[in-house]
């Protein structure tokens, strides 16, 4: 798998890939919104692709302060190959070289086979409550 920064020509591969893992769909995953992403983190929204085809992604979001992953996601049929993996240890390494010291990601609480996945990597589940706001409908 070749690791790569997100282009806005990647957008329909991508929002498949995201509806066939199950990845919640909202406004904020519409094109305008998702390439918005490449003005605040140009280097950490990452794709994985073979032969040219986008086969993972990885969203890595950061506000100066902490970083946050976002919809890190692989097709189907190439799970459990380390392709998830490797896309999270490149954001990892990239935030890393911002000088990121900390970053969080969200996960449904009742997703335990993802959770496994994240603590493997050494992220650490805590018991927090999470509100979000939605300004635009």
């Amino acid at each position: 798998m070749h690791i790569r920064i997100y282009q806005e020509s990647d957008y329909s591969e991508v929002f498949k890939l995201w509806k066939e893992v199950g990845i919640f769909i909202s406004y904020s995953d519409k094109e305008e919104e998702v390439n918005k992403i490449l003005i605040a983190n140009p280097k950490t929204f990452l794709v994985g692709t073979i032969e040219g085809k986008v086969i993972g992604t990885v969203i890595g979001g950061y506000d100066g302060r902490r970083g946050l992953i976002h919809h890190l996601a692989v097709l189907l049929n190439e799970q459990g190959k380390g392709y998830g993996k490797k896309l999270m240890l490149e954001v990892e390494k990239r935030f890393a070289e911002m000088g990121v010291v900390k970053s969080h990601l969200l996960i449904d609480s009742d997703n335990r086979k993802v959770i496994d996945f994240y603590i493997r990597l050494g992220w650490e589940l805590r018991d927090l409550a999470v509100m979000s706001k939605t300004f635009v409908e």
